[in-house]
C-alpha cells in the first residue's frame, strides 16, 4: 500500500497535493493526516494499484473516500449525533 505521504512525492507538484503531505482531491479539504495500518486482502490491493495507475490519486486517498463512505453510512451511531426530530 502507498502511504499518502509516498503518494505525494511521487506526484510532486501534481495539482491538489502540498508540500505537507496534505492532499486534496475533488470536496475534500486538505488537512494534516495520521499513519495508520489497514491490513487489506491481495485483490483489494491489485485492485486500488490498478486504479492509483489510471487516476495517479493515491491508493490513500481512495482508502480514507472509503472510510469517509462508511463513517457517513453508520454516523447515527457515533457519540455526539441528536437527531432532533426523532421521537
Amino acid at each position: 500500500m502507498t502511504s499518502s505521504i509516498q503518494g505525494c512525492k511521487q506526484l510532486g507538484s501534481h495539482e491538489g497535493v502540498d508540500q505537507i503531505h496534505s492532499v486534496t482531491y475533488g470536496n475534500s479539504v486538505a488537512r494534516k493526516k495520521i499513519s495508520t495500518t489497514v491490513y487489506i486482502t491481495p485483490e483489494q490491493d491489485a485492485a486500488l494499484k490498478q486504479l492509483h495507475a489510471r487516476t495517479r490519486v493515491p491508493v490513500a486517498e481512495y482508502i480514507r473516500q472509503g472510510i469517509d463512505m462508511v463513517l457517513d453510512k453508520y454516523k447515527d451511531h457515533l457519540p455526539g449525533q441528536v437527531d432532533l426530530f426523532r421521537e
